[in-house]
């Protein structure tokens, strides 16, 4: 499971959606002049050719919402290009899905692929097709170079990232802080502290999603990246250093100070571990005044699962940027690259369109959405909440870092039940082990980077 995996499973609790296919909407209108104002400064951002009647597919593996809302964005491109665009829903792991629709001889123009190192591979079987100029133009206008480089395979440019996901927040419980008279902490310090301070009102404080083990990797990341460095944190999520490193013994020391706290987690240590990611939410933002937990981390489909619920997002369900441990507070990411599996001017066309401003206003005007277009307004978002979830991303620039489970081979950072996943549910339950965790991981780190 991955990043856009645990996203779009969450969003397809909201709605069910079919295979969606797009008619083309040529009114004569001369469709090389944008007709959109989307960018900042409000003109159009973006310039697109004619292709009337030309019919491209686009494969993603988003289901419901998700999928409704991104074919908006597909049908503004058919409106500006006369083409005709057809949504073809993907099956995860989408690289194996791609591989047999190449193996037919039917591979879409363009695909959305969840993983760096799915990128990195569709480009290494030389399934992907290099990005043309005008959408690299679009990238370097309104990209910060760390997403560029995301979709960079060997020094060419292989991925246009439209979607992100913003993995550094924690949501609260806005009664259950002003019950206790918590404020939003800025450091690690005081997060401990305001735990505390919830906790001395009656309500435990934080809910911990420790059946699924990527909630885990994702509480590391987000302390290491922000103690130990970005540079450091690349080191570690190519295995260019081991886990036995002092920076990994220093991250967990620090997660330790709340994991080693069972009073400070809804359940304690064997309650978490029971607990599943969707109910670790459900958890927080049910029960009056008295919830399980007053705060839960994890990323901006957070937002999906408090829809679930009675909650309503900003004034029953807040959120704050995931506290500085280290000099800066932390900004881990997910994201979908668009990538090309066809030569053709379409297909290069809708490229240029999902790295333009135009396209991710499109989408944000939906909710439910970030983007990593620094050319967006982030008025276009429909919410104060997603307006800071956006700008903490945007904020971070070149310090923003991928996920670095999601950057791991498979069974190490993605496998239930194995790799990184298990020895971290086994640190939740006795994260006095800190040592016999690092050897853990590194055993079976350095197994799964040989294979």
């Amino acid at each position: 499971m991955r990043t856009t995996l645990r996203i779009s499973r969450a969003v397809a609790v909201v709605t069910a959606a079919g295979a969606l296919a797009l008619t083309g909407c040529s009114n004569g209108n001369d469709h090389s002049t944008p007709r959109s104002d989307s960018g900042k400064g409000g003109s159009s951002s973006v310039t697109l050719p004619k292709l009337d009647g030309e019919k491209l597919s686009v494969a993603a593996v988003w289901t419901g919402a998700e999928q409704a809302n991104f074919v908006k964005v597909l049908k503004e491109f058919e409106s500006r290009t006369g083409a005709e665009v057809t949504f073809v829903p993907a099956q995860d792991p989408i690289v194996n899905f791609l591989g047999t629709k190449i193996a037919g001889g039917q591979p879409p123009d363009i695909a959305m692929i969840p993983q760096v190192g799915a990128v990195q591979q569709a480009a290494r079987k030389k399934w992907a097709k290099p990005v043309g100029p005008e959408a690299k133009a679009q990238l370097t206008k309104n990209y910060s170079q760390v997403w560029q480089d995301l979709g960079t395979v060997d020094g060419t440019q292989y991925g246009v990232y439209f979607k992100a996901a913003n993995k550094s927040l924690i949501w609260y419980n806005a009664k259950a802080f002003e019950n206790a008279g918590a404020s939003e902490p800025k450091t690690w310090k005081d997060f401990l502290k305001t735990a505390e301070t919830v906790s001395a009102s009656g309500v435990t404080p934080v809910s911990v999603g420790g059946a699924d083990g990527w909630t885990l990797t994702d509480w590391f990341e987000n302390v290491y990246l922000s103690q130990a460095g970005p540079e450091k944190y690349d080191q570690l999520a190519q295995h260019k250093i081991k886990w036995t490193d002092p920076s990994v013994k220093d991250a967990l020391t620090t997660l330790a100070e709340l994991f080693g706290k069972p009073s400070l987690i809804a359940g304690g240590a064997d309650g978490a571990l029971q607990t599943e990611f969707p109910a670790s939410v459900n958890q927080t933002f049910t029960g009056g005044d008295q919830p399980k937990a007053a705060m839960v981390y994890e990323g901006d489909f957070v937002a999906v699962n408090i829809g679930q619920t009675k909650a309503k997002i900003g004034t029953d369900a807040k959120v704050f940027p995931f506290p500085s441990v280290g000099a800066e507070a932390p900004v881990v990411t997910g994201g979908d690259a668009a990538v090309a599996l066809k030569d053709g001017k379409g297909a290069q066309a809708l490229l240029t369109w999902l790295a333009s401003a135009d396209a991710a206003k499109i989408m944000a005007e939906q909710g439910g959405f970030i983007s990593p277009n620094k050319g967006l307004d982030d008025a276009a978002y429909p919410n104060e909440v997603q307006r800071t979830m956006a700008k903490a991303l945007i904020g971070a620039g070149d310090a923003v870092r991928f996920d670095m489970s999601d950057q791991a081979p498979q069974s190490f950072g993605g496998t239930p039940g194995k790799g990184e996943w298990k020895i971290l549910q086994d640190f939740l339950k006795n994260p006095k082990d800190i040592a016999g965790t690092q050897a853990a991981l590194e055993s079976a780190a350095a197994k799964a980077y040989k294979s």
